[in-house]
């Protein structure tokens, strides 16, 4: 398979997955009010830039596989929903090992692939853990009251403790939407504060649920105070909302990620969730990513995809680079 023009393009062993062999935590900074307020968003500009990225951004043929193979390696592979079963997450899990078929990875050369995490509520986190044993694939949890995060502060962060004890590596908390909404931005840094300090050694994901915050500038502030208070990950959304991660979204918040990173030295990472189902989306995401933050930003401990989805119609596409033929969806089930 011919290298693509990408950072890494083959892939390092599973447990390489794991952020903590990377980077340091993102320690955080104090709080400082000068610089959140003066952060604006330019709502028109941004459109302009991410709606000209699909046009802009094409590749094809074995460049194209190469990037769908990077895309697969930064997937938090996800289930979330009310029915979910002992035997749904395992499925999972085992999807997670072995996300495309053993066939096509050995055309494409690209044996040992696997998804950058698996992501579970609470309750499945010690069944994903055992299905995941050996693997260096880390399990992470929504927690803190996800989706909405109103339930009672004492018990999202006892909710926290509970995840991380039953060996969640990953913690994707949500944030209080109203401290955005109301400009109470040291309620919102106090909170991820406390939050960040109640996930120990593992990594969090700050969710924004950026489509109820109203506005781009408050996305933007949103982001800047959730890093200084010490997230390693801000994410779009939580799946949720009626309004997951758009592109103008996504521009603004890995600008904030660069603006932090060029006045601390720290990188931060990003990762959009909810309503990115097709293999063409994903291009232009990781595309986006590689102009605006470069390339060291496209390797799991930067960025992930929160999907599940995505990952049948990536595995569809790369069966089409290898035989010539679209098979149907139903043959690359999720489990």
């Amino acid at each position: 398979m011919q290298e693509a023009p990408l950072h890494q393009t083959t892939t390092p062993p599973a447990v390489a997955h794991l952020p903590q062999l990377h980077l340091a935590r993102n320690a955080g900074t104090p709080l400082d009010l000068d610089w959140v307020l003066a952060v604006q968003a330019n709502t028109s500009a941004i459109e302009r830039r991410a709606a000209s990225l699909p046009g802009r951004r094409s590749v094809k043929k074995d460049y194209q596989a190469a990037w769908l193979c990077k895309a697969v390696s930064l997937m938090d592979l996800t289930t979330l929903s009310g029915d979910d079963s002992a035997g749904r997450v395992r499925r999972l899990c085992a999807k997670a090992r072995q996300p495309v078929r053993a066939d096509i990875l050995d055309a494409l050369g690209m044996q040992g692939l696997t998804t950058g995490a698996v992501c579970v509520y609470h309750d499945m986190v010690a069944t994903a853990v055992d299905a995941l044993a050996g693997s260096g694939i880390p399990v992470a949890a929504v927690s803190t009251g996800f989706p909405a995060g109103l339930s009672p502060f004492h018990l999202r962060i006892a909710e926290i403790g509970e995840s991380v004890a039953a060996g969640a590596q990953e913690i994707d908390i949500v944030i209080s939407r109203r401290h955005v909404l109301t400009g109470n931005w040291t309620a919102l840094y106090d909170e991820m504060q406390q939050m960040r300090a109640a996930c120990g050694d593992a990594h969090v994901k700050a969710i924004l649920a950026t489509g109820e915050l109203g506005t781009l500038r408050n996305v933007a502030r949103a982001s800047l105070v959730c890093m200084m208070a010490g997230a390693d990950f801000i994410k779009t959304s939580t799946g949720k909302e009626p309004v997951n991660a758009t592109l103008p979204v996504t521009l603004t918040m890995i600008r904030a990620i660069r603006d932090y990173h060029d006045r601390t030295g720290v990188m931060v990472g990003y990762k959009p969730a909810g309503g990115i189902s097709k293999a063409k989306d994903a291009l232009v995401y990781l595309s986006m990513i590689k102009d605006e933050l470069g390339d060291r930003w496209l390797q799991p401990d930067l960025f992930r995809f929160g999907a599940s989805s995505l990952l049948g119609d990536i595995e569809r596409q790369l069966d089409h680079h290898v035989t010539g033929a679209y098979s149907a969806q139903w043959r690359h089930a999720i489990g």
